[in-house]
């Protein structure tokens, strides 16, 4: 599974990346023009899991995953409707 970690700082990326064997780019937020404002990426394929969340807290960095985690699926609908009142009265 691939894993994306996020950083603010370009050393902090790169040292994360050099430790787990990452690709570091440049990430992009939705309606951020301004390139200073857009965090550094690193991309992680098969990685240790507690390594990682060690250096994510040892370089303040947060993990985003490729999966999509949509939402939950809604409860199945009832087969007839809801009586609230008893017929037999």
């Amino acid at each position: 599974m691939q894993l994306i970690a996020y950083f603010w700082e370009r050393d902090d990326a790169a040292a994360v990346a050099g430790r787990l064997g990452g690709d570091v780019r440049r990430g992009r937020f939705h309606g951020e023009d301004d390139d200073e404002d857009h965090p550094w990426v690193v991309v992680l394929e098969d990685v240790d899991r507690p390594a990682l969340d060690a250096l994510l807290a040892e370089h303040d960095g947060w993990l985003e995953t490729d999966a999509d985690d949509g939402p939950a699926a809604p409860p199945p609908l009832p087969d007839g409707p809801k009586r609230f009142k008893r017929l037999d009265r």
